[in-house]
């Protein structure tokens, strides 16, 4: 039986046609992913669902009644649950204070009753195996404890169907593991999932069954099952598809960027040398410190001990003086750490150049605008006006953005964290050959990523950590999952009886 059904959604704006027709419906007690490219319509179809945006036309039926006019609370009372890529929790409360936000418990005159939140709150964590202190903080909680917390959260407010948006972004495998368990309990439970992923493996491991947009059309559904990661990934991308290895040897130059016995928040002792051209991966678990390696190597935490060195000279200080020296680095968390949401597309691209100019106060629009409009060539931008809000770009297009927000500064080394993060299948494509270009341009590349795939189409060397220290280098051609894996776990160590 269908919890949810959606007929015939049409959504446009400013004329410009975003849903044609979509058909769209998942059964009570199933995970049901939703799948397709940055502006294939899955975030529209959702937002309308949600009661975030009205449809031009069509009917959505949830819970065996009609909801002709859909807003936002309504919805909500309904029994549907949005969580969202970009976590909203609120970090100076406690954890049983999220729980409760917006539906706290009170006496007659306005006192919290805390102890009854926070029992509550014990009773669903350990319903689920939740493993969080309802007392604490949530500012120092992990990633992965926050996206539990957003789950638990819904389900106190009786979600019946809840829409997860890329909800293991930023989770290691085994907390990602851990999630899925979850969830496949509730499934069992008889609640029900849309589950949006860029991540095929996933799909395949948790979801029942699969809907695929393309252009903002229905373009496939079925039983997960039944499907094979290539035909998914046809259907999301059409004829763009390609899986090819792209990775092609080439010669490199001398030594640019050395970390000599580098330690830091997570890392410790970190020697690695950095050829001209050379794209090199950092790679390990969620907590083994490649993350903070990149970020000391731009000056964005503290370091320790040890030194980083550009063309031999020492570099120190905090982000601006790693930037004159022409390091920059994309972080994992477009949202927090790179967009400027109140800006547009040009405001963004040349925010770094701006940022470490000297004595020029003054910014011409022509001139930004003629060099945005070289990187937009050059970078396969695809954004109608630098006028244009960032925000209104896809994923990808906003990461090229940020690219040539840093190649506008002559940057030489890019310390890439998770590049493509919440990127579709195509995107990534285009990113990877990207990456391959620049470096054929001479630009020193290092990438963070946990995506083996990823690794073996663009890096000449991987470098895995495990505890924060480093604890093997592969050259290209020794790049496999197994073994890599064995080093990011630490497996390679353990005796077996």
């Amino acid at each position: 039986m269908n919890i949810l059904e959606m007929r015939g959604i049409d959504k446009s704006f400013t004329g410009n046609l975003v849903l044609r027709g979509v058909d769209f419906s998942v059964e009570t007690g199933q995970i049901h992913a939703l799948l397709g490219e940055n502006g294939a319509g899955k975030s529209t179809l959702l937002n309308i669902l949600a009661g975030v945006l009205p449809a031009d036309s069509g009917e959505i039926m949830f819970d065996g009644r009609a909801y002709p006019n859909p807003s936002i609370q309504l919805m909500e009372k309904a029994g549907i649950a949005f969580v969202h890529q970009e976590l909203n929790v609120v970090n100076d409360l406690t954890v049983s204070e999220n729980i409760f936000f917006n539906r706290e418990l009170t006496h007659p005159f306005g006192f919290l009753k805390t102890k009854e939140m926070l029992a509550q709150t014990r009773e669903l964590f350990d319903t689920l195996d939740v493993d969080i202190d309802p007392k604490a903080k949530v500012s120092g909680l992990k990633t992965s404890e926050k996206q539990l917390l957003e789950i638990c959260r819904a389900l106190h407010t009786q979600a019946k169907l809840m829409i997860l948006d890329e909800p293991t972004t930023a989770l290691g495998n085994d907390e990602i593991d851990h999630l899925f368990a979850i969830l496949k309990k509730l499934k069992d439970d008889g609640k029900s999932f849309i589950f949006v992923s860029h991540k095929i493996p996933e799909v395949f491991a948790l979801t029942d069954a699969y809907t695929v947009l393309r252009n903002g059309r229905l373009i496939s559904t079925g039983i997960t099952k039944d499907a094979t990661p290539t035909s998914i990934t046809k259907d999301m991308v059409g004829e763009k598809f390609a899986d090819e290895d792209l990775y092609e040897p080439r010669p490199l130059g001398q030594a640019l960027l050395e970390v000599d016995n580098l330690s830091g928040p997570g890392f410790s002792n970190v020697s690695l040398s950095v050829r001209k051209g050379e794209v090199v991966a950092l790679t390990g678990l969620a907590g083994s410190g490649a993350s903070e390696l990149m970020q000391a190597m731009f000056g964005a935490i503290a370091i320790t001990g040890g030194e980083v060195r550009i063309g031999g000279k020492r570099v120190s200080g905090q982000i601006p003086s790693f930037m004159r020296r022409h390091i920059a680095m994309l972080p994992s968390n477009r949202k927090e750490n790179s967009v400027i949401p109140d800006q547009s597309v040009l405001e963004n691209e040349y925010l770094a150049q701006h940022a470490i100019s000297t004595g020029r106060q003054l910014i011409s629009k022509k001139k930004e605008t003629a060099r945005y409009g070289e990187f937009a060539q050059a970078l396969d931008i695809k954004a109608q006006s630098p006028d244009d809000a960032v925000v209104s770009l896809s994923g990808g297009n906003q990461q090229k953005v940020f690219l040539a927000r840093w190649l506008n500064i002559d940057a030489e080394v890019l310390l890439l964290d998770n590049p493509t993060q919440g990127v579709d299948v195509g995107a990534k494509e285009e990113i990877y050959r990207l990456i391959l270009k620049l470096a054929e341009e001479g630009k020193t590349i290092i990438i963070n990523t946990l995506e083996i795939p990823e690794i073996q189409k663009v890096c000449d060397r991987c470098v895995v950590l495990y505890a924060g220290e480093v604890v093997a280098t592969f050259e290209h051609e020794k790049i496999n999952e197994h073994d890599v894996m064995l080093y990011s776990t630490n497996a390679i160590n353990v005796v077996e009886d």
